[in-house]
């Protein structure tokens, strides 16, 4: 049975399309958009369709960017161009970022291998990679894919194709999360954090 107009139904079944959207928050949008004046709506379906259009992946770190050419983080001459962070998605440069305390420069792979969701090297930005390495302008390559079991498979096999250039690769450090206690860790983080462990 039918609850809702066909066209409403079509824009719940779009929202909930959305990653984290259930059926009942896809509901909620189909409804306040309804709510919005003509106007509203208007501009908010164009903000999607110039979106789309406009924003493509940079030609050197493949990050999301608009116009023409390299992103404003590779064009930026304050970058330390000798050192890439590798990361799986463009959001992940934005938490970098965040930090204030890199200077480097990006590369984002948009993804993880994956054998169980069929996401293989070949269907990732590792090429583009392997061929700014292979120029000689990069002395370190810093692995910053999450340390799940995707992540890790991903940076270990990026090292291992990296070590014929020569070229420094490290990995993000990780272990207990600052404000949390030491009784609540797992055995893996607390190995971590004790591997990772730096003098003070």
């Amino acid at each position: 049975m039918q609850y809702f107009p066909p066209a409403l139904e079509s824009l719940v079944e779009q929202f909930a399309r959305l990653p984290g959207v259930g059926t009942k928050s896809a509901q909620r949008l189909a409804f306040h958009v309804l709510s919005l004046p003509e106007e509203d709506a208007a501009r908010f379906a164009q903000a999607i369709l110039d979106a789309k259009r406009a924003i493509h992946c940079c030609p050197v770190c493949q990050n999301l960017t608009q116009g023409d050419g390299p992103c404003s983080i590779c064009a930026s001459s304050r970058r330390d161009a000798g050192v890439v962070c590798v990361v799986a998605d463009p959001k992940d440069v934005i938490a970098m970022e965040r930090s204030r305390e890199y200077d480097g420069l990006y590369h984002v792979l948009h993804g993880v291998i994956s054998p169980m969701n069929h996401v293989g090297p070949d269907d990732l930005h590792i090429k583009s990679l392997l061929e700014r390495v292979s120029k000689g302008a990069i002395r370190e390559v810093i692995m910053a894919t999450n340390p799940d079991t995707e992540g890790e498979a991903t940076a270990m096999y990026l090292s291992r194709l990296l070590k014929p250039f020569g070229v420094k690769v490290t990995r993000l450090a990780y272990g207990i999360p600052v404000g949390s206690h030491l009784e609540f860790a797992d055995d893996a983080t607390l190995m971590r954090a004790l591997e990772g462990r730096r003098e003070m």
